[in-house]
């Protein structure tokens, strides 16, 4: 996914993604984030398991260690207990306590819910913090791309997560983003230094490519 989108938005602005820093932000249930410099990934936010890296539908994101050992002494839980609620019952679900969906927790913090509102800040505020960290890694940003179901299709996601990001070049176009779903399209500023992309992805035409391009050797 992130490849394809790299690839991708580059060539819909008409630049060499060979010649980019690139970030590119994969937003689902499961979601990950890629620091692309020269069309080649240096960082990626999953580690060894996807559990690592963003707060996601039902999996816990970063987590101090030392927390997870005081839970599962605490609770007297089992390897495949702790197994299963760092995969299954934590991020978005754990923390709004209302859905792994992101549909479903919006409408919920619009009606009040304070959980709900809560796990809708934390998801932004990581996806935040890794944006940030990696602009440092890359040493500057020339490109930010929005995709999988919420980064696609979530205007309000992608308005938390870009708020407050003037003072390192990245500016929100609000009319712009407002509603945008599914589409390949710029939705930054034009005086924001760095361009915001909402971008469609297509993982399973990657997959295939390689596939395709490894047995034909």
């Amino acid at each position: 996914s992130h490849k394809f989108v790299a690839e991708k938005a580059a060539n819909f602005l008409g630049k060499d993604w060979n010649k980019m820093k690139i970030i590119t932000c994969h937003l689902g249930n499961g979601s990950s984030i890629a620091a692309i410099l020269n069309g080649k990934s240096i960082d990626s936010s999953m580690g060894y398991t996807p559990v690592e890296g963003l707060l996601m539908g039902t999996r816990v994101g970063d987590l101090d260690l030392g927390a997870m050992l005081a839970i599962m002494d605490r609770e007297k839980m089992s390897n495949a207990d702790a197994n299963a609620l760092i995969n299954k019952k934590s991020g978005l679900l754990g923390i709004s306590g209302v859905s792994s969906d992101m549909r479903d927790i919006e409408k919920a913090a619009e009606e009040g819910n304070h959980q709900a509102n809560m796990a809708l800040e934390v998801f932004a505020y990581r996806v935040k913090k890794y944006i940030g960290s990696y602009m440092a890694a890359l040493n500057g940003l020339d490109l930010l791309i929005f995709t999988g179901g919420i980064g696609e299709n979530d205007s309000e996601s992608r308005r938390r997560i870009c708020s407050n990001m003037d003072g390192i070049g990245i500016e929100l176009d609000v009319e712009k983003n407002k509603g945008l779903r599914g589409k390949d399209a710029v939705i930054s500023t034009e005086k924001s230094k760095v361009t915001v992309m909402t971008v469609t992805t297509n993982e399973e035409l990657v997959i295939a490519r390689d596939t395709f391009r490894i047995v034909t050797k």
